[in-house]
């Protein structure tokens, strides 16, 4: 323990280094007893015999010590105690001493030894104090006196710089522990925010949108939910890439954040769907607001330089107070009205209403059912006649699936194969079609027969191979078989299609683009797809007897077909006037109730024998 000793007198220097020198020798019982109660068993720093070892320092003059005091904070060597004598002329006195050290060093036990009352113990505490860190000593002192005080206040020193120490790294812990709970406070709040929010446009997503439903539904007031969906996104991603995609639907979403009703939620539920949730005065105020948001999106946006025709879908259900306000149910119905708005054309939004719910369960009978058609014998294949313009000459048949169900009778292809084609069912038909379909042309002489594919079946790996692996092994050859697709199938992937059909005519066989003129292809666009023939839908051969645009369309659609060396088959032909009109515009080809409805299998194979139809023209004449 470092102590200070200041004092103008020689003689009183002697007297405290006989004192400290005496307390190195050995402890009293009465210090050691003193220490013990004070302090317990644990002291300071010791020498060998368990005696406190003391480092005096003297110093004649206040100034003196007081650059002691300083000079030992630099080098971090604190004095424990100062014994500071009151009157130490010509220097600072004794008072001015303990002020100055006092300032220096905050934590040093200071002690007047004075045999003067030069000053008040008052006085020199309002400049030295604080009270418990300042102590007095009289003149002449008893040995015991300096080396118990000495003692006791190193003691006390050190159990103060302890405490201190402690109380400092407290307050760092304190300090970390505050920093850690803030920073725990942040990562919880930005994990609520990922778990809650879609991270490619920032905006809510499904969990965060079920959240929100769920409170808005505990609240009175009338509500709407909305679900959009875009037009042909798979046309930008598949042709854009992934990236324009992504761009796109952060566009959209800032389009749709614009313009739904103050105080709506807009969120992406995944993919390109989004939900709408706003406060509505009824029914037509959340369809009119639906609408907007529809038109709203219905704009051209530049993505990664492109420009792009943006389109989207949607469908709204509103609850008030008396409705059902399940927050699952209400997502489920809306959705149901956005498809009914997908099946009415797209671009526009439909509200809700109880027949489409009825419709969902009528369709879900007619999927489980068609599940297991095969299996219960219900499917069967008919076939229409195609003919030759001309000499009515049966060159091939149109395959056309027939459902019979057990529990409701006949339903209409119309109505069961969106239904397969939206899921995998189709596959499973297609497959069935196909292969039957193949084996029938054994009982014929040499008509080809024509198959319907969806742009399901057509997307599928490797068609290409699995339709020749199904021709060889029922051993027909590919010319006799006619692939039938849509412009959908090959519109939607263009450069994809455009190769697939190169194979198949590669390998021989016939491929027939459906229902021409319905869809958004041209003759100019179609050049680069390898096809032999072009069916007109039968809405242009229905109005041509009426209208003369339908009549100028099938021309056109001859005449530049067979610039491209494609064979033309008229669908839908039911009257004699519209086969006179179809060889007037140069069809090559007929196919329609005129000539045959779609016959059963016997029959078809009665009419492939005998070749030729016998029918009465509008000019009376026989074909």
């Amino acid at each position: 323990m470092r102590i200070l000793i200041v004092d103008d007198e020689p003689a009183m220097h002697d007297s405290y280094r006989r004192s400290f020198a005496s307390a190195s020798g050995a402890q009293d019982d009465a210090l050691s007893a003193m220490a013990a109660e004070l302090f317990g068993d644990e002291g300071g720093p010791v020498d060998d015999a368990g005696t406190i070892a003391f480092d005096c320092v003297h110093h004649m003059q206040g100034m003196d010590a007081v650059a002691e005091i300083e000079r030992a904070q630099r080098d971090d060597a604190p004095f424990a105690v100062a014994f500071i004598d009151v009157r130490m002329p010509p220097g600072i006195d004794g008072k001015e001493t303990a002020r100055r050290i006092r300032a220096a060093d905050p934590e040093v036990n200071i002690v007047i030894v004075t045999g003067y009352s030069d000053f008040s113990p008052v006085e020199i505490s309002k400049v030295a104090g604080p009270a418990d860190k300042l102590f007095y000593i009289a003149k002449p002192f008893e040995v015991a006196e300096i080396v118990q005080t000495a003692t006791a206040l190193a003691h006390r020193w050190e159990a103060d710089r302890a405490l201190k120490a402690a109380r400092e790294q407290l307050s760092r812990q304190v300090v970390q522990l505050e920093e850690q709970a803030a920073e725990l406070a942040a990562n919880e709040m930005k994990a609520v925010h990922v778990a809650t929010h879609d991270s490619l446009t920032e905006a809510p997503n499904r969990l965060a949108f079920l959240r929100a439903l769920g409170e808005r539904s505990k609240q009175p007031g009338r509500f709407a939910v909305g679900m959009i969906d875009l037009d042909r996104f798979k046309l930008v991603n598949d042709t854009l890439g992934h990236l324009a995609g992504d761009e796109l639907i952060r566009a959209i979403c800032a389009i749709l954040q614009e313009t739904i009703p103050a105080g709506g939620l807009v969120a992406r539920l995944g993919g390109d769907e989004f939900g709408l949730l706003f406060e509505t005065a009824g029914e037509q105020a959340a369809e009119m607001a639906c609408t907007r948001v529809v038109h709203a999106c219905a704009t051209e946006l530049k993505v990664l330089g492109h420009a792009v025709q943006a389109a989207a879908s949607a469908g709204v259900v509103t609850a008030g107070e008396g409705d059902n306000r399940d927050p699952i149910d209400l997502i489920r119905r809306a959705d149901l009205a956005l498809n009914d708005a997908k099946r009415s054309g797209r671009g526009i939004a439909r509200l809700f209403d109880e027949s489409m719910d009825e419709g969902v369960r009528v369709r879900r009978r007619i999927e489980t059912g068609l599940s297991q058609a095969i299996a219960r014998d219900e499917l069967a294949l008919v076939y229409q006649p195609i003919v030759a313009h001309g000499t009515f000459e049966v060159v091939g048949f149109e395959a056309l699936l027939r459902w019979n169900t057990r529990e409701y009778g006949p339903i209409s292809p119309a109505t069961f194969i969106p239904i397969a084609e939206e899921s995998n069912l189709i596959h499973e038909l297609g497959d069935w079609v196909l292969e039957h379909s193949l084996d029938v042309l054994q009982t014929w002489p040499g008509q080809y027969v024509s198959v319907n594919f969806s742009p399901r079946q057509f997307r599928r790996h490797n068609f290409v191979g699995y339709i020749m692996e199904r021709c060889q092994r029922a051993g027909v050859e590919p010319g006799r078989l006619q692939i039938e697709i849509t412009e959908t199938a090959i519109f939607d992937d263009a450069d994809r299609a455009a190769e697939t059909l190169y194979r198949l005519r590669q390998m021989g066989f016939r491929i027939a683009l459906d229902d021409f003129g319905t869809g958004y292809s041209s003759l100019y666009n179609i050049r680069k797809f390898a096809l032999d023939a072009l069916k007109i839908d039968r809405s242009f051969i229905d109005g041509m007897s009426r209208e003369k645009e339908s009549a100028a369309i099938v021309r056109s659609i001859v005449h530049l077909a067979q610039s491209l060396n494609l064979t033309v088959i008229a669908e839908g032909v039911e009257t004699a006037a519209q086969v006179d009109l179809l060889r007037v515009a140069g069809a090559s080809h007929l196919q329609g109730y005129y000539f045959a409805k779609p016959l059963a299998e016997s029959l078809a194979r009665e009419m492939a024998h005998t070749r030729f139809i016998e029918v009465e023209l509008a000019t009376g004449t026989l074909g």
